[in-house]
Protein backbone atom coordinates (compact mmCIF):
# COMPACT_ATOMS: atom_id res chain seq x y z
CA UNK A 1 0.00 0.00 0.00
CA UNK A 2 1.03 3.33 -0.85
CA UNK A 3 -0.05 6.81 0.26
CA UNK A 4 -1.38 9.05 -2.59
CA UNK A 5 0.03 11.94 -3.43
CA UNK A 6 0.27 14.40 -6.10
CA UNK A 7 3.18 16.14 -6.24
CA UNK A 8 5.11 18.95 -3.84
CA UNK A 9 3.29 21.75 -2.03
CA UNK A 10 5.91 24.16 -1.21
CA UNK A 11 9.83 24.29 -0.27
CA UNK A 12 10.16 25.74 2.87
CA UNK A 13 13.32 27.71 3.33
CA UNK A 14 14.56 29.64 6.79
CA UNK A 15 15.44 33.45 6.04
CA UNK A 16 16.94 36.14 8.03
CA UNK A 17 15.38 39.03 5.99
CA UNK A 18 12.60 38.27 4.20
CA UNK A 19 12.30 41.68 1.85
CA UNK A 20 16.09 40.39 0.82
CA UNK A 21 15.36 37.18 0.05
CA UNK A 22 12.74 38.18 -2.34
CA UNK A 23 15.00 40.35 -4.57
CA UNK A 24 17.06 36.89 -4.73
CA UNK A 25 13.60 35.11 -5.67
CA UNK A 26 12.47 37.57 -7.67
CA UNK A 27 15.23 37.15 -10.24
CA UNK A 28 14.01 33.37 -10.49
CA UNK A 29 10.29 34.65 -11.31
CA UNK A 30 9.04 34.45 -7.60
CA UNK A 31 6.29 36.86 -6.61
CA UNK A 32 5.16 37.24 -3.08
CA UNK A 33 1.14 36.32 -3.09
CA UNK A 34 1.19 36.53 1.61
CA UNK A 35 2.94 37.12 4.14
CA UNK A 36 4.52 37.58 6.39
CA UNK A 37 1.93 35.24 8.39
CA UNK A 38 1.98 33.54 11.52
CA UNK A 39 3.81 33.16 14.91
CA UNK A 40 6.92 32.11 13.03
CA UNK A 41 6.11 34.61 9.95
CA UNK A 42 5.65 33.15 6.75
CA UNK A 43 6.39 35.08 3.65
CA UNK A 44 4.75 33.04 0.63
CA UNK A 45 6.37 33.19 -3.10
CA UNK A 46 4.48 31.90 -6.19
CA UNK A 47 6.16 31.47 -9.48
CA UNK A 48 4.21 30.49 -12.98
CA UNK A 49 4.97 27.06 -12.93
CA UNK A 50 3.42 26.49 -10.06
CA UNK A 51 5.69 26.23 -7.34
CA UNK A 52 5.57 27.72 -4.42
CA UNK A 53 8.40 29.14 -1.50
CA UNK A 54 8.10 29.35 2.12
CA UNK A 55 9.99 32.04 3.17
CA UNK A 56 10.12 30.95 7.59
CA UNK A 57 11.30 34.06 8.91
CA UNK A 58 13.06 33.34 11.86
CA UNK A 59 16.62 33.09 11.64
CA UNK A 60 18.43 35.51 13.68
CA UNK A 61 21.56 35.78 11.61
CA UNK A 62 22.72 35.42 8.07
CA UNK A 63 26.17 34.75 8.52
CA UNK A 64 26.11 31.27 10.32
CA UNK A 65 27.12 28.50 7.98
CA UNK A 66 25.13 26.04 6.09
CA UNK A 67 25.62 22.77 7.79
CA UNK A 68 24.39 20.60 5.65
CA UNK A 69 27.45 21.98 3.08
CA UNK A 70 29.51 24.29 4.65
CA UNK A 71 30.98 22.03 7.38
CA UNK A 72 33.52 18.79 7.02
CA UNK A 73 30.98 16.59 8.76
CA UNK A 74 28.14 14.94 6.23
CA UNK A 75 24.34 16.08 8.18
CA UNK A 76 21.71 14.29 6.37
CA UNK A 77 19.28 16.72 5.19
CA UNK A 78 18.11 18.32 1.37
CA UNK A 79 21.36 19.94 0.43
CA UNK A 80 19.82 22.03 -2.09
CA UNK A 81 16.60 22.88 -4.09
CA UNK A 82 16.76 22.11 -8.11
CA UNK A 83 14.88 24.73 -10.46
CA UNK A 84 14.49 24.26 -14.05
CA UNK A 85 15.94 26.91 -15.96
CA UNK A 86 15.82 27.29 -19.59
CA UNK A 87 18.67 28.95 -20.55
CA UNK A 88 21.85 28.48 -17.86
CA UNK A 89 23.58 30.82 -19.89
CA UNK A 90 21.73 33.95 -19.43
CA UNK A 91 20.75 33.06 -15.99
CA UNK A 92 24.23 32.70 -14.87
CA UNK A 93 24.73 36.40 -16.56
CA UNK A 94 21.73 38.10 -14.72
CA UNK A 95 22.45 36.31 -11.75
CA UNK A 96 26.00 37.60 -11.91
CA UNK A 97 25.29 40.85 -12.60
CA UNK A 98 22.56 40.71 -9.46
CA UNK A 99 26.03 40.46 -7.69
CA UNK A 100 24.95 36.39 -6.84
CA UNK A 101 28.03 34.30 -7.74
CA UNK A 102 27.77 31.25 -9.63
CA UNK A 103 29.49 28.90 -7.75
CA UNK A 104 29.57 26.04 -9.91
CA UNK A 105 28.42 24.43 -13.23
CA UNK A 106 28.15 20.40 -13.59
CA UNK A 107 27.10 17.98 -16.57
CA UNK A 108 24.61 15.55 -15.30
CA UNK A 109 24.86 12.63 -17.77
CA UNK A 110 23.49 13.41 -21.39
CA UNK A 111 20.69 15.80 -21.54
CA UNK A 112 21.08 17.59 -18.01
CA UNK A 113 23.30 20.43 -17.32
CA UNK A 114 23.39 22.62 -13.96
CA UNK A 115 24.90 25.66 -11.89
CA UNK A 116 24.56 26.60 -8.12
CA UNK A 117 24.43 29.56 -6.67
CA UNK A 118 23.37 30.72 -2.90
CA UNK A 119 20.65 32.44 -1.92
CA UNK A 120 21.06 35.59 0.04
CA UNK A 121 21.39 33.26 3.25
CA UNK A 122 23.87 30.76 2.08
CA UNK A 123 20.70 28.16 0.77
CA UNK A 124 21.92 26.22 -2.26
CA UNK A 125 19.70 26.81 -5.25
CA UNK A 126 20.26 24.48 -8.57
CA UNK A 127 19.33 25.57 -12.19
CA UNK A 128 18.56 22.48 -13.65
CA UNK A 129 18.73 22.66 -17.93
CA UNK A 130 17.65 19.97 -19.60
CA UNK A 131 18.99 19.49 -23.13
Amino acid sequence: MTIATRGLAHVGIRVHDWERSLRFYALLGFTKTAGPLGPEPVVILDHPSGLEINLVCNSPTDTEPNVLMDVPQKHAGITHVAILCDDLAAAGLLLEAAGYPIRGEQTFGPGARGMFVRDPDGVVIELHQRT
